[in-house]
């Protein structure tokens, strides 16, 4: 379902209710096996539902510098919001994160991605969201971040730690920034349904769960 037809349902809704539902990070181990500290800025790109919460989340995580939110995994002729909804275009709504290693390390974000960012059991979909563009995966950058990524899963689901399967694939291709109005939205648009049902509950369990990483 399209996020704005999801909007106005909600509105009339939370119309009279000052409060969204409570969340809970889901507490899981860190990485066994994490990416080499490096020099310079590193770059991750997640995909795990509405890149509006996504993005609101990793954009508190000490040490990121920057998060865009777009559109990964298709082509650039069709890394467009109204392309993308039809289903049609292979794309993931998906993040791209800046980020500076010797604050932050990639197995950290990979923490934060499958512990509250988004539930990486939901086959293409996320709460509302249904679709393959709303699909869990992750966009490795390098060999190193393959390799952890991979490793994660499997850790993860031997230690059992949700109740369903992981579903979250790795996958290749680029990444595209999304129209302008879709960056930083979290931010800009404190009052819109969409954002006060689903991601400030989401932000504020990630800020109660991860306190020492949390700026």
């Amino acid at each position: 379902m399209n996020r704005i037809l999801i909007a106005a349902a909600l509105a009339a809704t939370l119309a009279g209710c000052g409060v969204a539902n409570a969340e809970r990070a889901v507490p899981i181990p860190a990485v066994a096996q994490d990416v080499p500290k490096s020099g310079g800025m590193q770059t991750a790109v997640f995909a795990g539902g509405c890149f509006w919460g996504m993005e609101a989340v990793f954009e508190h995580v000490k040490g990121v510098r920057n998060v865009i939110s777009g559109y990964a995994g298709g082509t650039a002729t069709t890394a467009t919001y109204a392309q993308v909804s039809t289903e049609t275009t292979r794309h993931a709504e998906a993040v791209k994160i800046v980020y500076d290693p010797a604050q932050v390390s990639y197995g950290t974000l990979l923490r934060v991605y499958f512990s509250i960012a988004h539930n990486p059991t939901e086959l293409n979909r996320q709460g509302p969201d249904t679709g393959i563009s709303y699909r869990s995966a992750i966009f490795p950058q390098n060999a190193a971040q393959k390799s952890v990524a991979g490793a994660y899963i499997a850790q993860l689901g031997r230690a059992k730690v949700f109740p369903k399967p992981i579903v979250t694939k790795l996958e290749s291709g680029g990444f595209f920034p999304a129209e302008a109005y879709h960056q930083n939205f979290f931010d800009r648009n404190p009052g819109h349904p969409y954002i006060v049902r689903y991601d400030k509950p989401k932000v504020a369990a990630f800020k109660a769960a991860f306190p020492s990483i949390t700026q």
